[in-house]
């Protein structure tokens, strides 16, 4: 026969008594799946709970706090194990009072570990975690947050779940605010070689909600304005470890600088 045109066709109807019985139905089903749900979520946490590494909302509102005062992070990635420990004193000695090593030079989680066990008033973080074992090492070693150089969900998942702190690595708006509904805590601005203090300035005024960190990128001449336009905080690379004085094994060379940066990050407080 002829087709019928699909704006004449009738929607199919249901009887009576059949759609009482869904009715009827519906709100037990959905009662249902609520309860499932919330047993599941709670199954979730109660296995989160007793993780050995689960942490506290007071250990991460003390983490974000410690950023917010001291707004710089020294951030070392050498290739050489022997000149972790002595770049970052000679950074530690210029007033940085938050350091990170990357997983990336050799033996980081040693100098993480003997960094922790000084306990002298500097917060330790393990940067280029790539996956949940690298978290659960860096943990173990002692570490107070994690970063990654990009966006991982599944590391981001891990450790938002376990009130760990974790700056993962994001470019766009977009990546910066899908890491912070991911629970990101604060979000690793990388690279921020091209984006300079007017894009923080416009992603930190429509995005209010984020705590942006720019990291590669900064130095000397911008990290002012980096703060005063937005950024939570900054990471320090190469204007504070340069790779000939690092290799020249030149740690005045690298403390002056260190004592240069933090002069100008205190002008932005």
């Amino acid at each position: 026969g002829a087709r019928v045109a699909p704006s004449s066709r009738s929607p199919p109807t249901m009887s009576a008594s059949l759609l009482r019985a869904f009715r009827n139905a519906a709100p037990v089903a959905r009662s249902g799946a609520r309860s499932m749900s919330t047993v599941n979520k709670q199954n979730a946490q109660a296995v989160v709970f007793s993780d050995k590494y689960y942490r506290t909302q007071d250990s991460v509102n003390q983490v974000l706090k410690t950023f917010d005062r001291e707004k710089a992070c020294a951030v070392l990635r050498v290739p050489k194990a022997e000149w972790a420990a002595p770049a970052m004193d000679a950074a530690v000695d210029g007033g940085f009072k938050i350091v990170e090593f990357t997983l990336t030079t050799p033996g980081c989680l040693d100098r993480v570990a003997e960094y922790k066990a000084k306990d002298n008033g500097v917060m330790v973080g393990c940067g280029t975690v790539m996956n949940v074992e690298d978290c659960k090492n860096a943990l173990d070693a002692g570490s107070d947050f994690l970063v990654s150089p990009v966006l991982i969900p599944e590391v981001v998942t891990w450790c938002a779940e376990r009130n760990v702190v974790i700056a993962p690595g994001c470019y766009t708006p977009t990546e910066l605010y899908n890491a912070h509904m991911m629970g990101a805590q604060i979000q690793k601005l990388f690279p921020g070689v091209h984006a300079g203090p007017g894009f923080v300035k416009a992603v930190t005024s429509a995005l209010p909600m984020l705590r942006l960190n720019p990291t590669s990128g900064v130095d000397l001449a911008n990290v002012e304005q980096m703060l005063k336009s937005g950024a939570a905080s900054v990471g320090l690379v190469a204007p504070l470890f340069d790779a000939a004085e690092i290799a020249a094994e030149n740690w005045d060379a690298v403390n002056k600088r260190a004592v240069a940066l933090i002069a100008e990050v205190q002008k932005a407080k």
